[in-house]
C-alpha cells in the first residue's frame, strides 16, 4: 500500500504507542488516520491489534473484517484474525486464518508459531510440533516460540526435549515466571522417571 508521508508518520506513532501499551492512545491516532484515508488497511489492523491487547474481541474482529474487505490478501489481517480466534480457543477458525496468512507470507516465524500452537491445541500434535520447530529454526532466540514449543513438549511428556527449551528461555529471560514454573514441572517428571528406572 502507498500512503502519504503524513499517514506513514501517524502509523509509526500508533505503532510506538502500542509498543508502550498505550492502546487507547494508539487507537485514537489510527482514528486520525482514517479521517484522512478511510481505506487505510494498516490503520484497521493497528486498531484490531490494540483491541486484542485490550481483550475487546468483538471490536478487534470488526476492524479486521473491515481490513479484509479492503484487502482480502492482507497477510497481517489474516494473522491477527487467526491469533484472535486462538485467544478464544476457536481452533478451527484460527487454523483457517493462519493457513491463509502462511500462504500469503510463507515462513514467517510468528505466523508459524501461532499456527503450530493452534494445530497442537486442535489435537494435530505432530503437525503443530513440526511448525513450531520450523519457527524455532527461523527465529531461535524468540522467547514466545520457545515457550510454546516447550509447553507442547511438556504436554507430550517429552522431558528430553522440554527441559533444554525451558532452560534456554531462562538463559534469555531469567525473570520469565512461566518458564520457571514449567521447568519445575519438567524437573519433577525427570526425577520421577529416574526413580522408576532405579526400581
Amino acid at each position: 500500500m502507498t500512503y502519504t508521508d503524513q499517514v506513514r508518520a501517524l502509523l509509526e506513532q500508533a505503532d510506538n504507542l502500542k509498543a508502550e501499551d498505550k492502546n487507547l492512545e494508539s487507537i485514537r491516532v489510527c482514528e486520525q488516520i482514517l479521517a484522512i484515508d478511510l481505506n487505510c488497511v494498516e490503520a484497521y489492523e493497528e486498531i484490531a491489534d490494540n483491541y486484542i491487547s485490550l481483550r475487546e474481541i468483538d471490536r478487534a474482529e470488526k476492524a479486521l473484517n473491515h481490513a479484509l474487505k479492503l484487502d482480502p490478501d492482507s497477510a497481517n489481517a489474516h494473522y491477527l484474525l487467526g491469533f484472535l480466534h486462538s485467544c478464544m480457543r476457536n481452533w478451527k477458525r484460527s487454523i483457517t486464518a493462519l493457513e491463509r496468512a502462511d500462504m500469503l507470507r510463507p515462513n514467517h516465524p510468528e505466523v508459524l508459531r501461532c499456527l503450530g500452537w493452534s494445530l497442537f491445541q486442535s489435537r494435530q500434535h505432530d503437525r503443530g510440533l513440526i511448525l513450531l520447530e520450523r519457527a524455532r529454526t527461523l527465529s531461535p532466540h524468540d522467547i514466545f516460540i520457545l515457550t510454546d514449543l516447550g509447553v507442547c513438549y511438556l504436554n507430550e511428556k517429552n522431558i528430553d526435549k522440554a527441559l533444554p527449551i525451558f532452560r534456554r528461555v531462562l538463559d534469555l529471560d531469567p525473570g520469565n515466571q512461566k518458564a520457571r514454573d514449567c521447568l519445575l514441572i519438567v524437573e519433577e517428571y525427570a526425577a520421577a522417571r529416574r526413580k522408576s528406572i532405579k526400581k
